[in-house]
């Protein structure tokens, strides 16, 4: 399948939320370079990854995707019930920008190695936005390239008194964006949107 994809002219082999695949997927790729894969490969995650796991991929992905959802473990007990997430992603940055440090472009701006986070911006600063960029700026790299998404959506059922009831508003976007350019992060993701956020 990785092979065929890159026959129809896909720029590289996105593996989402893979974790849990890892033997599968090293024991899948050696076959796949034997019959001429040679597309950068891309290790989506949601960033909640163990170093001893990243180890075992060294070599193998040339580009990382993970997430770095909050900055604050209180948080994200509350809405993942993962109190070490922020101390598990970090690890994990580091780790990852060691193997490929800073996301290197071509020509046409397509990624062909290195490290590229995404940071959901979520109501009332939940996410912890300037927290993350800080982080990023002074423990990764301020050359690091973020993807700042403003496409939070309530789905489910979420309390009525909750937070997390609403879309994030442009002023929270533009907070976000801000707070990254304050830490000296200018690498951002540029992409055109059809913005759904509330206007206030």
């Amino acid at each position: 399948m990785m092979v065929e994809l890159q026959r129809m002219g896909c720029h590289n082999i996105n593996f989402v939320s893979p974790t849990h695949y890892v033997p599968q997927i090293l024991k899948a790729i050696p076959f796949a370079v034997e019959k001429g894969l040679s597309v950068p490969l891309v290790y989506n995650t949601g960033g909640y990854d163990s170093v001893q796991t990243l180890k075992l991929l060294e070599g193998v992905f040339d580009i990382y995707m993970p997430d770095f959802k909050y900055s604050d473990s209180k948080v994200a007990q509350e809405y993942s019930q993962a109190s070490d997430y922020p101390s598990i992603v970090k690890l994990a940055l580091k780790e990852i920008h060691r193997q490929v440090g800073d996301l290197l472009l071509d020509e046409r701006g397509i990624a062909l190695r290195g490290i590229l986070v995404r940071h959901l911006v979520l109501p009332q600063g939940l996410a912890g936005t300037k927290e993350v960029m800080h982080f990023l700026a002074s423990e990764i790299s301020e050359n690091t390239y973020v993807n700042i998404m403003d496409q939070y959506y309530p789905c489910g059922k979420i309390p009525h008194d909750s937070p997390l009831g609403r879309r994030i508003t442009q002023k929270e976007f533009n907070e976000a964006v801000e707070a990254a350019k304050k830490e000296g992060i200018t690498r951002l993701d540029k992409r055109e949107k059809f913005r759904l956020i509330r206007p206030l």
